[in-house]
């Protein structure tokens, strides 16, 4: 019998999102390796951005990306049957080859971006359009549908928080695994896996056991954080247009 080839699931996210919380639902499912933000070292060291703790990330990350993507699509750790790689689309900069992206199978997880700029500007003094992630992000599922003729797993934060079990089964379907209850809780606390980062932006997360009820946000952004936002609506909203609505 031939062995079935692992299944490597790469959601791409932008900053601000539930994408840790997801990153622990999968890998309290037992059988799941996970890597969070395997390019941020590259990205850092290619933009030279001053984020919180860039020059650990740098000093103890790969920063060149070829040898991450290598790794990416080589032996899965543990040889477990399946990868969780968490993704910052905004971290596949320009020039840099995505074909590699094709090798997984591609999942995006999306955030109102009026939302995301407001959570942003919390811990960083000013935001692009290029930060929030979602240009990137159409971009990219337009590569793998054109690539694959079928839409991608689209999830939207929102939407998931109201209903994370019917989302979670709905998802796994698609991906041909079996769902489990383990995906909706797990003990507080940090993590091995967790990137060298997770100090600077994990504080909740390492408090959670689950994830968060939905409650509604009052945003409020002036005028340039509204801009941004702006700006990267119309590309939510044609995601918005085919996410999962459970």
């Amino acid at each position: 019998m031939i062995a079935a080839a692992p299944l490597r699931v790469a959601m791409w996210s932008g900053p601000r999102n539930i994408s840790t919380a997801m990153m622990r639902a999968w890998e309290n499912r037992g059988d799941c390796a996970v890597s969070d933000e395997p390019l941020y070292a590259a990205y850092l060291a290619a933009t030279g951005l001053d984020h919180p703790g860039a020059a650990d990330v740098i000093r103890t990350g790969e920063t060149d990306w070829r040898r991450v993507v290598a790794a990416l699509t080589g032996p899965v750790p543990g040889g477990l049957p399946v990868w969780y790689q968490k993704h910052m689309t905004h971290h596949l900069l320009p020039g840099m080859d995505t074909a590699w992206v094709h090798a997984l199978t591609n999942v995006f997880l999306i955030r109102d971006p009026a939302s995301v700029v407001s959570s942003y500007l919390k811990s960083r003094a000013t935001a692009t359009p290029a930060d929030i992630g979602l240009l990137q992000q159409i971009e990219l599922f337009d590569a793998v549908l054109a690539r694959t003729g079928k839409a991608p797993p689209v999830i939207d934060a929102d939407r998931f928080l109201r209903d994370p079990r019917a989302h979670l089964e709905a998802l796994c379907t698609v991906l041909g695994i079996a769902c489990t209850d383990r995906m909706l809780h797990w003990p507080a606390g940090p993590r091995a896996t967790d990137g060298i980062w997770a100090p600077h932006w994990y504080d909740a997360v390492w408090k959670s056991t689950g994830f968060e009820p939905w409650r509604p946000r009052d945003v409020r952004l002036d005028a340039s954080a509204r801009q941004v936002a702006d700006a990267c609506r119309p590309a939510y909203e044609r995601l918005l247009g085919v996410a999962m609505d459970v």
